[in-house]
């Protein structure tokens, strides 16, 4: 499957009739005062979340849908392959192993995993329309016999106890309402001595709680559907707290080269594939959702969803040059022997 066009995306995932309703009562759950209903309701708001933006997503980013820790001379696309191998390597996957994609998207990762490593993997995701996306790419790529998809909650996994040999997440598990939760789950269906590893989203030391600290957290949180953004030392106390052994932690954000910060794909990248992720890029392309929108060419709401991925994209660039927030805070866990 090749990417969505722009007027392909700007239809979502979501029926046209329902766009404006929908993207409407997800915006509401970011108000002041709705924190709660946001924790409560996290996986209808991730749901809405996805079958809204999801087209936009692979239009702009690929089957991928995460950052990298980028080197000089290093192609963006390139580094996120690096990224995903790195979590192969550091767990030793190998062909054989049933490993677990903790919240997979389509399963970009899980197919370059997969062919990396020859390991077997299946994705966990609540989201019927990524899962049928998904679905096809693992097809298209002639992978449906080494990648599948489950559908269910991270919290409450439909799994049998330690039925895997490895289990990774990326970027994904921010969008739990508990980390314990949802580490627990992982714990409880990884067998003795399996790895865990992955990148999450969160804050960092130098986030201070000030005004513009805090409207750029609550940007991410809105534009990304999290229910409420960590600071690093939430993961390693959750981590340990369910049972897991820290092999190690740490910000991968320090492992980009100084003219290839993690969010520049956002910020103005020149490249001709990455023009839709630029700023520039975006402008243009909330423009074109605009004028389709007016023309009726995309459903009313449409625009909406555009201010969503805007309002995402432009408070990760802030929070990232402030040094506030970072996408990669790297963990390797192992679940002991007894």
């Amino acid at each position: 499957m090749s990417r969505p066009s722009l007027s392909d995306a700007a239809t979502t995932g979501v029926a046209a009739d329902r766009v404006d309703q929908v993207v409407g009562d997800y915006r509401a759950l970011f108000a002041e005062g709705a924190d709660d209903q946001r924790t409560s309701g996290y996986t209808a708001m991730v749901d809405a979340y996805y079958d809204l933006v999801t087209d936009f997503y692979e239009y702009g980013w690929g089957q991928s849908f995460h950052f990298g820790a980028r080197r000089r001379g290093e192609s963006f696309d390139a580094s996120l392959r690096r990224h995903e191998h790195y979590l192969a390597l550091r767990m030793g996957l190998r062909p054989g192993q049933r490993v677990l994609d903790v919240g997979c998207g389509v399963g970009g990762p899980m197919r370059h995993i997969a062919h990396f490593s020859g390991a077997s993997i299946t994705g966990i995701n609540h989201n019927d329309y990524q899962i049928e996306r998904g679905t096809r790419h693992n097809e298209a790529a002639g992978l449906a016999d080494r990648c599948s998809f489950a559908k269910g909650d991270f919290m409450a996994m439909p799994f049998d106890d330690a039925s895997f040999d490895a289990a990774y997440a990326i970027e994904a598990t921010c969008h739990a309402p508990d980390r314990r939760g949802v580490f627990g789950e992982v714990f409880r269906v990884l067998r003795p001595g399996s790895w865990f590893a992955g990148y999450e989203w969160c804050l960092t030391d130098r986030y201070d709680g000030s005004p513009e600290h805090r409207r750029l957290a609550h940007g991410i949180e809105e534009g990304d559907a999290l229910p409420e953004l960590q600071h690093t030392s939430v993961i390693d106390a959750a981590l340990r707290e369910v049972g897991f052994e820290l092999a190690e932690t740490r910000d991968l954000v320090d492992d980009c080269d100084p003219e290839t910060p993690w969010y520049l794909p956002l910020a103005g990248e020149l490249s001709v594939q990455g023009i839709p992720r630029t700023r520039a890029g975006r402008v243009l392309s909330h423009t074109a959702v605009r004028v389709m929108e007016t023309l009726r060419l995309a459903p009313k709401g449409a625009t909406q969803v555009s201010e969503v991925l805007n309002l995402a994209a432009d408070a990760l660039v802030g929070a990232g040059r402030l040094g506030i927030f970072t996408p990669m805070y790297f963990f390797l866990a192992r679940k002991p022997e007894t």
